[in-house]
């Protein structure tokens, strides 16, 4: 069996009883978590759920991210799966291709936000339980702005983004903008804030085919070509975190990060956070990112696994999640009733306003393939290589390869 080996991709109740033995004996469901520690709120999840369902336990480990989702793979690869496990919603193919996990049984009393199971969908099935979700938007160092006598207002297009920041170069020491392009997967996922803003697709979700080739990712290539024309010195060194540096220093005017990037910045920045801004062919958008919950094949009690991971990827055990590790809210709690919701005001409008206008990480089982057919795209136009109908048509067949 072909495994591909993947590191955590995360620095991201309803059932009523169900028959608890099989073949006259207890069942013990084995749930890999990802994380240092057990949350309280999956802790009182389990327990309830224990409690629900006689005769189960549920040994509930927590492993470190960096080993987590290998823990899993290779206990799945050697016959001896997890019965449930937080796996990065990028492995959910490789895991489905590979007949390691069965599809996930969402419920329809929990309600999305739009989108969002597009992050676990292959060709019409979902394949996880979306349990972390985050999206982009974009950060501006109004200090750097103003000083280079600019009003720092929210730039909505892509025109008005490239003249703040040749505005800045032209008047102040700093670069307009932070520019993403070393060879790391965040590359990726800058670049399709940016394509996803434009209308462009990856993948079409309903044949599983390229739709990379097109008029929107020559459009978008082109713009983070101009980008790198007013960014910080050399981005094919620079990914996405390593932007975050630069901004606390004063080095870039903006750039583009999730929303635990404003309490990463200094707190004498007098930062404005925005929509990514749109382009000539779309509205504002993002990319949708989700680790999810997956219940693993051949455990013996894949009933109840499902079971348990409608529990704790619902509610207020979700909830809780959500708001304490400040991720964007992964469910409509307002369609289902909560009230006083955290991400209401402040800097949440900005990072909920384009859920529904963004598009998914793309789903290969070689994810590094994916990454590989990005990163050559846009290092080649960052180093000015090739044009960009030529980068754009080699990407699409690429990825069209990698399918």
């Amino acid at each position: 069996m072909k495994l591909i080996k993947l590191t955590c991709a995360a620095a991201l109740l309803s059932s009523g009883a169900t028959v608890a033995f099989a073949d006259g004996h207890a069942q013990e469901l084995h749930f890999i978590m990802c994380g240092g520690e057990v949350r309280a709120a999956d802790q009182a999840v389990v327990d309830q759920f224990e409690a629900d369902n006689d005769g189960v336990t549920v040994n509930l480990e927590a492993v470190p991210w960096g080993t987590c989702q290998d823990k899993s793979l290779t206990l799945a690869a050697a016959g001896d799966p997890p019965s449930i496990a937080y796996m990065g919603s990028r492995t959910l193919r490789q895991l489905a291709n590979n007949d390691l996990i069965v599809p996930a049984n969402i419920q329809d009393d929990v309600i999305y936000q739009d989108g969002v199971l597009n992050t676990v969908t292959i060709e019409g099935t979902q394949w996880g339980y979306p349990h972390a979700f985050s999206t982009k938007a974009l950060y501006i160092n109004c200090d750097i702005v103003e000083a280079s006598g600019q009003e720092c207002v929210a730039p909505t297009t892509w025109d008005e983004m490239y003249a703040m920041a040749e505005g800045v170069v032209a008047n102040t020491d700093s670069a307009g903008v932070g520019l993403a392009g070393k060879d790391f997967d965040n590359t990726m996922h800058q670049f399709l804030n940016y394509l996803y803003s434009n209308g462009g697709v990856v993948i079409d979700p309903a044949t599983g085919e390229s739709q990379l080739d097109s008029a929107q990712t020559r459009e978008t290539l082109e713009f983070y070509g101009k980008l790198a024309t007013v960014s910080q010195e050399g981005p094919t060194a620079w990914e996405r975190d390593q932007l975050k540096d630069l901004f606390n220093d004063g080095q870039i005017a903006m750039y583009v990060q999730g929303p635990w990037g404003y309490g990463q910045h200094n707190e004498d920045i007098n930062q404005l956070v925005a929509p990514v801004p749109a382009g000539p062919s779309g509205v504002s958008g993002t990319i949708l990112i989700t680790d999810s919950i997956v219940v693993f094949k051949g455990s013996g009690h894949e009933e109840l696994a499902q079971e348990l991971a409608q529990r704790i990827t619902s509610g207020d055990s979700q909830y809780d999640l959500d708001s304490s590790w400040g991720l964007t809210p992964i469910l409509d709690y307002a369609a289902m009733g909560k009230t006083d919701l955290y991400y209401e005001d402040g800097i949440w409008p900005n990072f909920t306003a384009t859920i529904s206008t963004g598009g998914p990480e793309p789903l290969l089982e070689d994810f590094k393939s994916l990454q590989s057919v990005f990163t050559n795209m846009i290092q080649g136009i960052i180093l000015e290589d090739d044009t960009v109908d030529n980068l754009v048509t080699i990407a699409g067949e690429e990825l069209a390869d990698a399918l």
